[in-house]
């Protein structure tokens, strides 16, 4: 006789946009008996991924790393850069974007919303026009979220910088890629971002625990005259410590095991590979979504993440109501609405440690439980999505198709 509340059957799917499954590889990584963090072995582990993480943001900047989550990094990134009163410029993209402009409100900064409507992203002329009517450079940052993971919309960093460019104006560009970086191309380098923000359990295949920024020498120079308090935060005493492979606090050494291995994992499928494989992914997701007769939260294709879909729910159905029908039926956990959308949207994650078989299973619990759930759709959605898997190729045909 079957127990009540028996332990189910089969993997868990994890499909919320983070944190993602943690492969084998890593896990057997961090499975790691914990060593002396000022010993040789360690600090020839710092300095290996201390270079490792540079290819990752590609950049040939210093790239710090914290033991906290991508808030801690979020702090980090404004503390370490900015004075007390400063006035900086943020784009409502939606929930993260949000939060990022109340801790530089809590850190007594003076945020500028730019509002939106959290269906698109960043508006780059809308940028350019305020920072041109800034004519008394009083705004000292631009802040942005690359991939924003409660909407599923990605915005153009490159844009961004071209109109910062284009205004002629010396604001910092910090960007958030907790939820993009080694799942979408992002080129911390290329674009001229000043920081980059980071954390540990999205594309970098981690726990949650690690995270980072990435620092141009424009950024750097702006931290020796910034004035906001920092002490564990602080740049100078982290990169003085990294310089020699040290730490200047005790680091989260497992962690540590487990990036190193996230990073040969990257740079063995090759990061061409890697975007063109959730590129992929998310080219099937949508195709399905579509299929259901179901809408996208994102309204402009050229803004769709890679990582992830958010999907609209039809009028009069909760889209957490669905979520419980499906973690109950399935064991597969999706990503909920938050703030502005929560009830109204659930998000699928494909970013990470993912394949094909991955994607045909969530799409396959999705597409069943929207028939127990009573949720109005057209069948027919995994058939949509193996269509394009099929008319895509293999993960190799897509790396060759994305670099012609």
């Amino acid at each position: 006789m079957a127990r009540l509340n028996a332990h189910p059957s089969g993997r868990h799917f994890l499909q919320i946009p983070g944190p993602t499954n943690v492969p084998d590889r890593i896990l057997r990584a961090m499975d790691h008996p914990t060593i002396d963090h000022r010993g040789p072995e360690f600090q020839a582990l710092a300095q290996q991924v201390l270079a490792g993480l540079r290819p990752v943001f590609q950049t040939q900047g210093p790239v710090v790393i914290y033991p906290a989550s991508g808030t801690g990094a979020w702090e980090a990134a404004l503390v370490n850069t900015l004075s007390p009163g400063d006035a900086v410029l943020m784009v409502e993209t939606g929930h993260f974007a949000t939060l990022w402009k109340k801790l530089a409100e809590r850190l007594g900064l003076k945020p500028e919303f730019l509002p939106g409507d959290w269906r698109h992203g960043v508006d780059a002329a809308q940028v350019e026009q305020r920072l041109r009517e800034d004519t008394g450079r009083t705004l000292k940052a631009v802040c942005v979220v690359h991939n924003e993971t409660s909407t599923a919309v990605t915005s153009d960093i490159a844009a961004v910088r071209r109109a910062i460019d284009a205004a002629g104006h010396p604001a910092l560009l910090l960007v958030d890629t907790i939820s993009s970086l080694g799942s979408i191309d992002y080129r911390h380098d290329a674009w001229g971002v000043d920081v980059t923000v980071a954390g540990s359990q999205k594309g970098l295949m981690l726990p949650p625990g690690l995270s980072f920024n990435a620092i141009s020498a424009k950024a750097l120079a702006a931290s020796k005259t910034a004035r906001l308090p920092r002490s564990y935060w602080a740049w100078d005493e982290m990169l003085a410590a990294n310089a020699n492979g040290w730490f200047p606090f005790t680091p989260a050494t497992n962690l540590l095991y487990g990036l190193a291995e996230a990073i040969d994992m990257l740079m063995e499928e090759g990061l061409t590979a890697v975007f063109a494989r959730h590129a992929r992914h998310g080219a099937a997701t949508r195709a399905a979504v579509t299929a259901w007769g179901l809408d996208l939260l994102c309204l402009n294709p050229a803004e769709y993440s890679q990582a992830l879909t958010a999907v609209v729910m039809p009028a009069g159905h909760d889209a957490d109501a669905f979520r419980k029908i499906v973690l109950q039926h399935f064991n597969m956990s999706l990503g909920q609405g938050l703030t502005k959308v929560a009830g109204k949207v659930f998000r699928i994650g494909h970013l990470g440690d993912f394949n094909d078989l991955t994607l045909v299973g969530t799409l396959g619990g999705v597409e069943m439980g929207l028939a127990l759930a009573g949720v109005p759709h057209r069948e027919g959605g995994v058939q949509a999505a193996m269509a394009v898997l099929r008319t895509t190729g293999s993960p190799a045909t897509a790396v060759r198709r994305a670099a012609e």
